[in-house]
C-alpha cells in the first residue's frame, strides 16, 4: 500500500512537471512574459499560472472524487476551445499594445530606385529621424505589474485540455486507492505544474530580458513575433478542436 501511494504521488509530480511544458500553456505564458523585463517577475508569472491551474484542478477534483463522476467530453471540448480563444486574445492584446500605443513602431514609407516601399519601422534611441509626435507616456513597452492575468489564464487551463485527462487518471487512482490518495495526487500534480511553469517562464523570459536591456532594436520585433505566433497558434488550436469535435 505504501509503495502504491509513493508511486502515485511520484507519478503525479512528474506529470505535473510535464504538463507545464505543453505547447498551449507555454504559448499563453510567453505572451504575458514578453511584457516583463525581469526574470524573477517572469518566474512569478509562471508560478501564478501554476497556482491558478492547481486551484481549478483541485476544485474539479473534489467534485470528481466526492460525486464519483467524470467530466463530460462535451464540456472538456468547450473548455479547450475557450483556451484557444484565450490564446488568440492574449496574442492580439500584445500586438495591439505594441503597434497601436507604442510610438517606436509605425508604418514607414520611402522610395528606393524610383519605387515606393512601405514597411513597419522599429525605432531605437539611435534612429536618425524623430518620432512625431513624441509621447513619453507610451515609451515603456514593458509591464511593471503582474496582476491577475496569469492566475486566471492558469485557472482556465486547469479545466481544459490534458487537465481533463488528468481527472480521468485520477479516477483510475481512486479505483485502487482512497479519497486521501486522490486528493494527495491532485495536490502533488499541482505542485509539479507550479514548479515546471515557474522554471519554464524564467527560461522563456531570458531573450526578452536580454534584448530589452542590451539589444533594444531586436526587443520589439521578437515581442511582435511572440504576439503573432500566439494568434496563429490559437487559430490552429481552435481549428484542431473543431475538427475533432
Amino acid at each position: 500500500m505504501q509503495e502504491t501511494f509513493s508511486f502515485a504521488l511520484g507519478l503525479g509530480f512528474l506529470l505535473g512537471l510535464k504538463h507545464a511544458t505543453e505547447a498551449d500553456h507555454l504559448m499563453a505564458v510567453t505572451t504575458i512574459v514578453s511584457e516583463h523585463r525581469s526574470v524573477w517577475r517572469s518566474a512569478l508569472v509562471g508560478a501564478l499560472w501554476g497556482a491558478g491551474h492547481t486551484a481549478s484542478l483541485l476544485i474539479a477534483g473534489v467534485i470528481v472524487i466526492l460525486l464519483q463522476i467524470a467530466i463530460p467530453q462535451r464540456i472538456a471540448t468547450m473548455l479547450e476551445f475557450a483556451v484557444a480563444l484565450m490564446i488568440i486574445f492574449l496574442g492580439g492584446r500584445v500586438l495591439f499594445a505594441l503597434l497601436r500605443k507604442r510610438q517606436r513602431v509605425h508604418v514607414h514609407s520611402h522610395k528606393h530606385d524610383g519605387e515606393a516601399h512601405t514597411h513597419l519601422h522599429f525605432h531605437n534611441q539611435t534612429d536618425a529621424h524623430q518620432i512625431a509626435p513624441p509621447n513619453q507616456s507610451h515609451d515603456q513597452p514593458h509591464s511593471t505589474q503582474i496582476g491577475w492575468r496569469p492566475l486566471i489564464v492558469g485557472m482556465i487551463h486547469g479545466l481544459a485540455g490534458s487537465a481533463a485527462l488528468t481527472l480521468l487518471i485520477l479516477t483510475e487512482v481512486m479505483r485502487g486507492g482512497s479519497m486521501a490518495l486522490g486528493f494527495a495526487y491532485l495536490l502533488i500534480f499541482g505542485i509539479g505544474s507550479i514548479g515546471g511553469m515557474l522554471l519554464m517562464s524564467a527560461v522563456i523570459s531570458v531573450p526578452f530580458v536580454l534584448t530589452a536591456t542590451r539589444f533594444e532594436r531586436v526587443h520589439l520585433p521578437i515581442q511582435i513575433i511572440a504576439g503573432i505566433g500566439s494568434v496563429l497558434f490559437g487559430i490552429y488550436y481552435a481549428w484542431e478542436i473543431l475538427h475533432e469535435a
